[in-house]
């Protein structure tokens, strides 16, 4: 159903501004407020220190035949028949691809970039400003059998039905966006219009053709890395158009992030509490690490998603189960039978492994439907957003690590794959991408010269809570490294172990007793404590330790967990020691010469901020907004904080 609406030459115009209301005097003046205009900064010009060198970087530069080209941007609006809004991008994006195969024509034919929500944009104008359409939409769902949902004969295989669905969509006039306005920010000249509107046009369409692709992420075990503990790396991309002082270029990197280890749950879980047979597994933590996960079921090869464990192993979960009489009728008795039981007899299917194990609950919360572990693998490309363990982090820096003429490749290859130029919505304003990386000139600078003012340790000790390390070796190679630095270390006074007997005591009992030890064998306050502990992360000494040296003693400490003993490991734990006795690591020597006249004789800190670049459609501030609040005074002068939410 399409709403008549003046034609095609109302479609380029947007609606009337309303008329004033008849309530305001005629003899009232108004006084039309002027919008502050910003200019736009312009560079002075380029450095010259250092040495040219000519660099490849992951932008592909991007040229656009008609440059006049104007973008329309429409909202649209999804509900169901009883006026219920539909949120999910999923849904929304299957309901608009259905709209075009439908209605095309009464669209003209023009093909458009939809954001997943309430935004569509087009390459010229439709028809018509406004719509209104009924997209009908078939949802396919298993019908059920049974209490726990497990249908065995081939024929109940495949028992699928279709439900219909109707949705309105609504479809109207919005703005206007000229794909200029890129290039006239791009000669510094001001302008009504944003840039950015058109680059988040663009990248829409980029986003879209990730979204009719499933994910910037592909399911091929070439792009797979395992890091342990049931997680997995897999490599992508990441794309957005940028407009640069070339010109509009493509930006083109490689994405990295986690995901569940597709295969069976078992060896999931395995993999992910790290035990080697089934009966250690922690079953709460597994709980836990499965709900929401997406499962197979191997024996009908069907979708389920985890809602959570059966209360009793497979052998001993009953549910009900409705038996037909002889002539084939539904109205049979019901009989209480184990799932096992269940699939052994009714369905031929031997669960050597599940017997004692629970079983995945992929139901609902008042009618469960249990699957045995067995027989369900977990579905490929399902995000991990647990914190990663230390060496999980580890391994993912480490095989993430591409040499540049890997990284080159691959991003080429990706562009050509992707195939931007055949795109219908970037082809209607001409634009083209160039399959080879672009190349820019670049300077290397001298290194500047530094300055180090050194501490001296001269009255010292170290404490070791029950860690397995000499401390009398840990201090000689400390006292060697700090001669090589410029830190003059003496012999610590005391190397304090702590009592066997206190190892299974409460943090604080062993952090007190330690010190009564401490006092018993010092003369006087040391200027530093070294601090041995057990376990390099999550030592519950740690906290206890912390408090007692800085707020109660007030004495200066290093906590360390060495796993091996290394000039680099021991550099590194110099530099922290040095900078907390009063000593300066790294000092510019233009800093101390005076040549810094604005933080000379004040005492300043220069902060370093990573800005980024927000998405389309994401409404948050943008960083840069956000670091812009972060130093606002207040309108007496003062300041109410550093840091101000947003």
């Amino acid at each position: 159903m399409t709403e008549v609406v003046p034609g095609t030459e109302e479609a380029a115009e947007p609606p009337a501004s309303p008329q004033p209301s008849p309530d305001v005097p005629h003899n009232m003046e108004t006084e039309q407020l002027t919008p502050t205009k910003y200019s736009i900064m312009s560079r002075n010009g380029v450095g010259t220190l250092g040495k040219q060198i000519s660099l490849l970087v992951n932008l592909f530069e991007v040229s656009v035949n008609a440059p006049d080209t104007l973008f329309f941007q429409y909202s649209v609006a999804i509900t169901l028949e009883d006026k219920r809004a539909v949120e999910s991008k999923v849904i929304g994006r299957k309901v608009i691809n259905r709209l075009y195969q439908i209605y095309s024509s009464e669209l003209g034919g023009k093909r458009f970039a939809y954001d997943g929500g309430k935004t569509l944009y087009t390459a010229g104008p439709l028809p018509l400003n406004k719509y209104e359409f009924k997209v009908p939409l078939e949802e396919s769902f298993r019908k059920r059998a049974g209490a726990d949902g497990s249908l065995c004969e081939e024929s109940k295989r495949s028992k699928h039905s279709f439900q219909l669905k109707t949705f309105m969509v609504e479809i109207s006039f919005a703005a206007k966006i000229p794909m200029q306005s890129i290039a006239v920010a791009l000669k510094g000249v001001d302008s009504d219009v944003n840039s950015e509107d058109a680059l988040r046009v663009l990248n829409t369409v980029l986003r879209q053709r990730a979204a009719d692709w499933q994910s910037f992420f592909h399911d091929d075990p070439r792009n797979f890395t395992d890091v342990g503990a049931g997680v997995t790396a897999v490599s992508g991309f990441h794309s957005s158009f940028r407009s640069t002082p070339r010109g509009l270029s493509l930006n083109m990197d490689v994405s990295t992030t986690v995901i569940i280890k597709p295969g069976p749950v078992i060896d999931f879980l395995l993999s992910n509490q790290q035990v080697r047979e089934p009966r250690y597994i922690d079953w709460e933590k597994a709980k836990k690490v499965l709900k929401n996960l997406r499962v197979q079921a191997t024996h009908r090869n069907l979708e389920f998603k985890i809602s959570g464990l059966s209360e009793k192993p497979c052998n001993q979960q009953i549910f009900s189960m409705k038996v037909k009489n002889d002539n084939g009728s539904n109205e049979g008795q019901t009989v209480e039978i184990t799932v096992y039981e269940y699939f052994v007899k009714h369905c031929g299917i031997d669960l050597p492994s599940s017997y004692y194990f629970p079983c995945l609950d992929v139901g609902k919360p008042n009618r469960p439907n249990y699957l045995p572990l067995e027989l369900c693998s977990l579905v490929s490309l399902q995000r991990y957003t647990k914190a990663l363990l230390p060496m999980q982090r580890a391994s993912l820096v480490e095989k993430s690590r591409q040499k540049p003429q890997d990284r080159i490749k691959i991003l080429k290859n990706a562009v050509g794959n992707y195939c931007y130029d055949d795109d219908p919505v970037l082809a209607a304003c001409g634009i083209s991408v160039d399959k080879q990386l672009a190349l820019v000139e670049g300077r290397v600078l001298e290194a500047p010269q530094t300055l180090l003012q050194p501490s001296h340790i001269d009255y010292w000790a170290v404490v070791n809570f029950s860690a397995r390390c000499d401390t009398s070796y840990l201090s000689r190679e400390l006292i060697r490294c700090g001669m090589s630095k410029g830190i003059n270390i003496e012999r610590p006074h005391s190397l304090v172990e702590e009592e066997p007997q206190l190892r299974r005591s409460n943090p604080v009992s062993r952090v007190e007793r330690m010190f009564d030890l401490l006092k018993s064998k010092l003369n006087r306050e040391p200027k530093l404590i070294l601090c041995v502990l057990p376990e390099r992360k999550n030592c519950d000494i740690y906290g206890p330790w912390k408090k007692k040296c800085l707020s109660e003693v007030g004495v200066f400490t290093q906590c360390i967990s060495p796993v091996k003993i290394t000039d680099q490991y021991l550099n590194n734990i110099l530099l922290k020691i040095n900078s907390k006795l009063g000593g300066i690591n790294s000092l510019l020597a233009m800093e101390h010469s005076g040549h810094l006249p604005l933080i000379k004789d004040t005492p300043t800190m220069i902060l370093g901020m990573d800005v980024s670049h927000r998405a389309s459609v994401r409404l948050q501030a943008s960083k840069v907004e956000m670091i812009d609040a972060l130093y606002k005074p207040l309108e007496n002068g003062g300041d109410d904080g550093i840091i101000r939410l947003e």
